[in-house]
């Protein structure tokens, strides 16, 4: 539930991104750890929720590095024949319930892509903290990224629905603001008594059908990178 950056941006573009609502921080350079996480001052209330082009751009910029880091795995061990995503939540302890049960939905709502637990190095890493943009999806442009749970957003809004509407982006479902609660992607646009942690049919459907021949496009891609 936050805003959109990327890199690199004018100040002023940046200020009116951080207006914005539940979506991706892309950045194209720099680690994949947020400052944040290390922050303990109190967050402010995040103000709205518009999307923008270029939000969904940065969506999809997500979804395609954690494709490359499946690709990775794939020329690694090419006997593998289902696709898993992997994720690490151990720097966000006071999340692991959540996370987890977000993974649980999503595992049994779609049966083309599974989500997984590690200790070790996973696809994306989920991180907490304080932050005024609110929960953020984001990735460095080289196949890994994270998801950041802000505190103060997740005592305000449903935090399994926050885990859950940040891992879509992983999975490659853009925001849709304007949506109704019924949709997982509609983020924090219904507001804060909207409590629905799962993704609906044609929300289900998107993500088989992006990974249908998850495998296939992971060689693919590499192919085009090799």
């Amino acid at each position: 539930m936050t805003s959109t950056r990327t890199s690199p941006m004018s100040a002023k573009a940046s200020r009116r991104l951080l207006a914005l609502g539940l979506g991706v921080t892309f950045a194209a350079l720099g680690s994949a750890v947020p400052a944040s996480a290390q922050s303990t001052g109190s967050a402010a209330p995040v103000a709205g929720y518009t999307g923008s082009a270029q939000e969904a751009a940065n969506n999809k910029a997500f979804f395609e590095a954690v494709l490359n880091s499946v690709a990775e795995k794939q020329a690694a061990n090419p006997g593998l024949r289902s696709v898993t995503v992997y994720y690490n939540a151990t720097q966000a302890p006071n999340f692991r319930s959540q996370i987890s049960s977000a993974a649980s939905i999503w595992n049994s709502s779609v049966s083309n892509v599974k989500l997984q637990s590690t200790s070790g190095s996973g696809d994306f890493s989920y991180y907490e903290g304080n932050d005024s943009r609110g929960s953020y999806a984001s990735t460095n442009g080289h196949g890994r990224g994270y998801i950041f749970l802000d505190y103060a957003q997740n005592r305000q809004y449903d935090s399994v629905r926050v885990a859950a509407h940040e891992t879509g982006h992983v999975l490659g479902l853009p925001d849709h603001y304007s949506g109704p609660c019924s949709e997982l992607m509609s983020g924090g646009g219904p507001g804060t008594s909207c409590t629905n942690r799962y993704p609906n049919s044609t929300e289900r459907a998107r993500v088989n059908q992006l990974w249908a021949n998850g495998l296939a496009k992971a060689l693919d891609k590499l192919n085009k990178v090799g």
